[in-house]
């Protein structure tokens, strides 16, 4: 199983590269600095989980990186590429092609099958039905669910959800992935199991994930932990 890559014999360049990024919004007369020159890099194979109290800016992260919304300075780079000053139309087209998102709520279409949930995105980038098809049916497959191809949304368990969710956000094989709290409505033992589905997925494909979370024995498990404080983004021992 493969997601997109570099060049073969290319150097290697971060997933997601922050370098010197400001987020500011209108507060009254003067301004609420969210960050105020924050760095972050994210490398391809890579699990990073995003750890902060509520307030501190983890949502204006995860939209920057996710290309939502734009930096008032600064730069943010996806596979190298700067995207700040990119039009609306090659942003869209990065967050199609580039870029995988999870939520804490599963956002399946309900009256189509899980396989019809993951092909559809391929067909929106413009993949054959029948390759589309074979994708979706091998990364389902390769998170459980080979038995529950035909099934809706509906008349799936929680966990069995979300991790449609998750093929379906890496269905077009991303360069990134960013997850809000992708086990945040599980209990504690099926968000366990589909974190260890997501860690094996990130591990086989190669891509880099984001992952923002309360989650603290989620977060210990993946490679680092990063927090958001007085503007900047910081490591966490």
């Amino acid at each position: 199983m493969t997601t997109s890559a570099d060049e073969a014999g290319a150097p290697p360049v971060p997933a997601l590269f922050f370098a010197k990024v400001e987020r500011r919004y209108a507060q009254g007369t003067g301004a609420l600095d969210i960050l105020r020159g924050a760095d972050l890099a994210i490398w391809p194979g890579e699990l990073v989980a995003l750890v902060a109290p509520s307030g501190a800016g983890k949502s204006t992260l995860l939209h920057l990186a996710g290309l939502l919304e734009r930096p008032d300075g600064g730069e943010v780079y996806i596979g190298g590429q700067p995207t700040a000053a990119m039009p609306d139309a090659e942003r869209t087209r990065f967050r199609r092609e580039e870029m995988g998102f999870v939520y804490q709520f599963h956002h399946l279409l309900p009256e189509f099958s899980a396989l019809e949930n993951v092909v559809m995105p391929q067909l929106i980038r413009g993949l054959g039905a029948k390759e589309a098809k074979a994708r979706a049916t091998e990364l389902l497959s390769f998170l459980g669910l080979k038995e529950r191809l035909v099934h809706r949304p509906a008349e799936l368990s929680g966990g069995e959800q979300q991790r449609v969710a998750i093929a379906r956000a890496v269905a077009n094989g991303p360069r990134l992935l960013l997850a809000d709290e992708p086990t945040g409505n599980l209990d504690p033992h099926t968000a366990a199991h589909v974190f260890g589905i997501l860690v094996s997925l990130v591990r086989a494909s190669g891509l880099a994930a984001l992952v923002a979370t309360h989650n603290m024995e989620l977060a210990a498990r993946m490679d680092r932990r990063v927090t958001i404080r007085d503007g900047l983004i910081e490591q966490l021992a």
